[in-house]
C-alpha cells in the first residue's frame, strides 16, 4: 500500500488541501526569512484556502489564521502532502 503522504510542490497543491513544510528551497534567504517570520516553520501544517483568479496570491490557513502568500514566496516552500 502506498504511503498516504507524497512530497509535492506547493503549486501542485489545490483548495481543500492539507499539507506540511518539510524545509525550503534554496534561493533567496530574505523570502526564507520572512516565511519564518511569519510561522511558516518546518513541521507546521496548513490548509490551503484559495487561489486568486491569476493564482497569485495563495491564501493558507496556518497556526489559526489565515495568510496571503505570494506565489514566488510560495514556491520557496518544500511541503508534503497529508
Amino acid at each position: 500500500m502506498p504511503d498516504a503522504t507524497a512530497l509535492s510542490r506547493f503549486r501542485d497543491l489545490a483548495p481543500g488541501d492539507i499539507g506540511r513544510i518539510i524545509g525550503f528551497e534554496s534561493g533567496n534567504r530574505s523570502y526564507r526569512r520572512k516565511l519564518l517570520s511569519m510561522g511558516l516553520t518546518p513541521g507546521v501544517e496548513f490548509e490551503v484556502l484559495r487561489f486568486a483568479p491569476l493564482g497569485d496570491p495563495v491564501e493558507i490557513r496556518v497556526r489559526g489564521f489565515d495568510l496571503s502568500l505570494r506565489r514566488d514566496e510560495a514556491q520557496m516552500l518544500k511541503v508534503e502532502r497529508k
